[in-house]
């Protein structure tokens, strides 16, 4: 972790940090949007057991870089809830054609 010198250095490196989150997240979306091609049904997108398996693995991730697992837990709940919706939008147009 950089040592910052003000406080002007350490809001650049949370603004780059800030970036590296929404391309990250983005390339999460664009690789859910393909999963959905790969299934078969609205209860297959679900997926509850995957969910509940993502979500436990990122809170003993959490636990391990010394934050909080309920904060991660809550941000992985609702990143995964959008997702499910786009995927659930992208499974259903797949299957209009």
């Amino acid at each position: 972790m950089k040592k910052c010198n003000s406080l002007e250095e350490v809001r650049t490196e949370l603004d780059l940090i800030d970036e590296k989150l929404v391309k990250l997240i983005a390339d999460r979306s664009h690789l859910v949007k393909q999963a959905a091609s790969f299934k078969n049904s609205i209860e297959e997108v679900k997926a509850n057991n995957r969910i509940d398996f993502i979500i436990q693995r990122a809170r003993k991730s959490a636990i391990k870089e010394g934050i909080s697992p309920n904060m991660i837990s809550e941000l992985f709940t609702i990143m995964i809830d959008e997702m499910i919706e786009t995927e659930i939008s992208e499974f259903r147009n797949a299957d209009a054609f």
